[in-house]
């Protein structure tokens, strides 16, 4: 049974050690993806905002403005502070789920800036097998939006409609600017009691509108400036013009599209504090603890010890029993005859004391080999059966101890 148990070490400390940092980095790395993921990810999923590559995405139109020198800006949340006289064009990309208190805060933070909203219109999906690159669609089908996508406290009733008939291009003409604007067949516009047509569809309705003064602004159709437009040169030039032509017209100082509505942002979170500056100094200063702590712990138990027989065996773990026995039983005093017995016949055996001496000369002749001013072995020997309780039990049988040590010059 003892090979057995010493046979078994276990579990590796440094295998355990292994799996356990494993664990805590993993641990770790999925909360900081979890908070930070809106942010880290290069949002080419085939949607319609600004990081998509796809025909419904505006990459084209953010990389072309950048190539041409504008300022242009990304934003992953929603902006409450002001930068002094600059204030961009904010260009919102909702999508079909988006609703109207989602525009409104992002609209109400531009703190009554110029806004371009760009209405949805394309449902989109991928065909394993039929994409050529990632992030592209293969499928794409016309849904119009819901009227009360836009919020009616800043637009009024509106109607959303898609006007039948075949793509043509239309002569406009804004903020000094004429350029040409493709219309696709089946053209979107939108209509209302606030909104002011800057472009108008042919059928009747916006595809451009203004709503009253105000520096807001609607495109109801995308495909007038999103990737797709940027097929063909003559659109892309179309596309290009038209979205300058709406930052001129309100004397906007440059380009900010937001992502927000698309699900990419950062917003406020104290997961995701954790990992921004200035508290990830907090958090690594925990971590830094936590390692500590560890360290600590593992320095302090260290290895498991190993489980001993329930029974030793040896001399000492028989003595040891037979006194535990002893003790429960509350016996200890009626081995005193016994203890001064066995001291007796251990002193005269090894001093060789005479032959056929009884208790009483043994002790007298033990007491001749004594010191003087040392207790006397015959006085303890007849003290130590009288003991009242263990203390004194204890004191008596301690110092007959010290007298055959002294004698014997053992231990």
């Amino acid at each position: 049974m003892s090979g057995a148990f010493t046979d078994d070490h276990g579990f590796n400390p440094r295998l355990i050690a292994a799996v356990v940092a494993i664990g805590v980095v993993a641990f770790i790395a999925l909360w900081a993806l979890i908070a930070l993921g809106p942010q880290l990810s290069s949002g080419n999923d085939g949607g319609g905002h600004a990081l998509s590559k796809a025909a419904p995405g505006y990459a084209a139109i953010v990389d072309l403005a950048e190539r041409a020198g504008a300022e242009v800006e990304l934003r992953r949340r929603v902006e409450t502070e002001s930068y002094g006289e600059y204030e961009p064009l904010l260009v919102l990309t909702p999508t079909h789920r988006t609703r109207a208190p989602e525009i409104a805060e992002l609209l109400d933070g531009h703190r009554a800036g110029p806004a371009l909203i760009i209405l949805p219109k394309w449902q989109t999906m991928a065909v394993p097998g039929q994409t050529p690159k990632p992030g592209w669609v293969s499928v794409g089908l016309p849904v119009k939006p819901r009227d009360a996508m836009l919020p009616p406290t800043h637009f009024g009733k509106v109607a959303i409609k898609a006007a039948p008939g075949k793509a043509q291009d239309v002569q406009a003409r804004l903020a000094g600017h004429s350029f040409t604007a493709w219309l696709p067949a089946n053209v979107q516009t939108i209509s209302g009691d606030k909104l002011e047509t800057l472009i108008a569809a042919p059928g009747g309705g916006a595809v451009l509108a203004q709503v009253g003064d105000h520096d807001l602004y609607i495109l109801a159709d995308p495909d007038l400036i999103n990737n797709l437009a940027f097929a063909s040169r003559d659109r892309a030039v179309g596309g290009a013009m038209l979205i300058d032509a709406i930052a001129d017209y309100a004397d906007a100082d440059g380009l900010a599209f937001d992502v927000t509505l698309n699900g990419f942002g950062g917003q406020r979170s104290l997961l995701r504090f954790a990992f921004v500056p200035p508290f990830i100094g907090i958090t690594l200063c925990l971590l830094a603890a936590g390692l500590l702590a560890l360290w600590q712990a593992w320095m302090r138990f260290g290895p498991a010890l190993k489980p001993g027989r329930a029974i030793p065996v040896s001399k000492a773990a028989l003595i040891a029993n037979s006194a535990d026995l002893i003790k429960q039983a509350r016996r200890e005093l009626d081995g005193a005859d016994a203890y001064v017995k066995s001291q007796r016949i251990a002193i005269a055996r090894r001093l060789h004391a005479p032959a056929g001496l009884d208790g009483a000369e043994t002790d007298a002749w033990i007491d001749r080999h004594l010191g003087k001013g040392s207790d006397l072995f015959s006085s303890l020997a007849r003290r130590l059966p009288l003991a009242r309780n263990t203390h004194e039990f204890l004191a008596d049988a301690q110092a007959l101890h010290d007298i055959r040590k002294d004698l014997l010059r053992d231990s």
